[in-house]
């Protein structure tokens, strides 16, 4: 007989499901289950610590191979504790570390230990924050967290809160589920201010997009926003009725921010078009893939000028507003109308949380909604004003996160990521290999590896043997960046960018994302070296 045939046999009767449903049984199922979060708690976070590397080198191909399965058995398979060991031993190892501070191509990082532990309770309290009646306290608490973020951004004064900050009939801003649906929640709110009541028609809302259109002589509403743009607005064109190709991109300059001349012709052009309306102006304080910040009060000022939205979408920047050092560089959001931040990015939460915020705490009415069963007309739950039905309560996590680090903790974190970022250029101009593209405003910079006799030589080409050059470099960056990634020590992205805003050729960039505080220059020395390494044997294949 088999150690598999002699163990006993799982199964799913009611006794079971009491036992691992319920309740524990007795002391000695409590302990058990205290041993189970223990190795949740600190095992897994002892391997994702000292496994620095991000990923184990296995293909993709491999593992797919592994998970073909699809039957689920009619009994359990495996004890909970045997679960987490798999999970463990076998995941993780497989997963990818973003908390190794080697992993800096992505938004996404190490987390503080204690969120665990507070993701943990929220889980286990299970609110739900789309109705009083499945939250209570939760709901009166992500209302004085967003009031909180509220003031830091816009600034108001103390009245100002006092008034709102536990007001049942205005709202300052949601919780959502990351940045795409705040992105979309703002231009929900911006849409449907476009179009007011007249003889009729009540609202976009009841009535519908053609008749809103038709009602007010009009046959096109647009979005402009910089090239650099998160691709969440588009998706917003996409379900609002306003079309993707609606939201309109406007070139950068040579600093990779909006072109300001080019937004304000594109704006004065629209305003003479009297079937044209221009339902928002989207600005960026750090973009996705460069991290620039767009010149926030220059773009609020053609929104004043134009009586139009002003959204930003500060997804990834909103968080340096804790920053006594670098806050300044955020200087123009308080003018704007809406404002994203995402949670578990720079507030360092677990995924997903994000945040919109608007200036105007009755805006938000032009998005209620009611049902019967919840959310009732007269009711004050959260649910009523949300793209979102059910959600967890993620305002628990920030506020306590804001208890256990202050602001002046967050700041550290944020400092030292931007310093970290401006070492890192310093050191890609220092090597010959390498070329800076995007010097980094927060904490992202993107370069590439071009050797310096192919530099030489770009720099003499005609434009059509520079596109043939960049083709090159282009083909060389990918395979660097897959090799390092594939190798699963270290890990950057890449994406493509013009280099000056003329250019034909988007070029192939490395991009660093720099937001753990467990990165520092030696780390970066490493992975600069790894990548040059890996030309060097690309150069030693190619000479064979």
């Amino acid at each position: 007989m088999s150690p598999d045939e002699r163990k006993p046999q799982l199964v799913a009767d009611w006794q079971s499901l009491q036992r691992i449903f319920i309740r524990p049984e007795d002391e000695a199922s409590k302990k058990t289950l205290v041993k189970y979060m223990e190795q949740i708690l600190f095992g897994l976070h002892d391997f994702l610590n000292q496994h620095v590397g991000v990923t184990e080198e296995i293909s993709l191909v491999r593992l797919a191979e592994e998970y073909t399965d699809t039957i689920i058995n009619k009994n359990p398979q495996k004890k909970l504790g045997d679960v987490i060991s798999d999970i463990i031993n076998e995941i993780a190892p497989r997963a990818v570390n973003v908390a190794s501070p080697y992993f800096i191509g992505h938004m996404t990082s190490a987390i503080p230990f204690f969120m665990v532990h507070l993701k943990a309770i929220t889980a286990a309290l299970n609110q739900n924050v789309i109705k009083l009646e499945t939250s209570k306290v939760l709901s009166v608490l992500e209302k004085q967290i967003l009031a909180k973020i509220h003031r830091l951004i816009f600034k108001f004064d103390h009245a100002f809160y006092d008034t709102h900050v536990q007001n049942v009939d205005t709202s300052l801003g949601v919780f959502t589920t990351g940045g795409t649906t705040a992105n979309i929640t703002a231009l929900w709110v911006a849409r449907n201010r476009l179009f007011t009541p007249c003889s009729g028609f009540e609202s976009i809302e009841k009535d519908g997009l053609l008749k809103a259109m038709k009602t007010h002589d009009l046959e096109r509403i647009v979005i402009l926003v910089s090239r650099r743009g998160h691709f969440s607005l588009k998706k917003a064109g996409g379900i609002l009725g306003i079309g993707s190709d609606n939201i309109i991109p406007v070139d950068v300059d040579d600093h990779h921010r909006v072109d300001l001349k080019k937004m304000g012709r594109m704006l004065h052009e629209c305003h003479l078009d009297p079937h044209t309306r221009v339902a928002a102006v989207v600005g960026i304080a750090g973009a996705t893939e460069t991290g620039i910040v767009d010149p926030l009060p220059a773009l609020a000022d053609l929104c004043d000028r134009y009586g139009i939205h002003f959204h930003v979408d500060a997804a990834w920047g909103g968080p340096v507003l804790l920053s006594e050092q670098y806050n300044h560089l955020l200087t123009g959001i308080e003018r704007a109308d809406s404002v994203t931040i995402d949670s578990h990015k720079q507030f360092y939460m677990p995924m997903t949380s994000g945040m919109v915020y608007f200036k105007d705490p009755h805006v938000m009415d032009h998005i209620v909604y009611h049902a019967s069963y919840v959310n009732r007309p007269g009711s004050v739950d959260l649910g009523i004003k949300t793209l979102e039905g059910s959600r967890e309560a993620n305002s628990l996590i920030l506020d306590s996160a804001l208890k256990i680090m202050g602001t002046r903790g967050y700041g550290l974190m944020i400092d030292h990521g931007i310093r970290t970022a401006r070492h890192f250029a310093d050191e890609i101009n220092k090597r010959d290999m390498f070329d800076l593209v995007t010097a980094p405003e927060l904490n992202i910079l993107t370069y590439r590896l071009i050797p310096p006799s192919t530099r030489q030589r770009l720099r003499q080409a005609d434009p059509d043997l520079k596109t043939e050059i960049n083709q090159q470099l282009d083909r060389i960056n990918i395979t660097i960046q897959r090799r390092q990634r594939e190798a699963g020590k270290s890990f950057v992205s890449r994406t493509r960018l013009k280099i000056r805003p003329e250019d034909h050729h988007d070029i192939v960039v490395l991009r660093s994302v720099i937001m753990n505080p467990m990165t520092h220059m030696g780390i970066i020395l490493e992975i600069l070296d790894e990548q040059e390494a890996i030309f060097e044997s690309l150069k030693e294949r190619l000479s064979e």
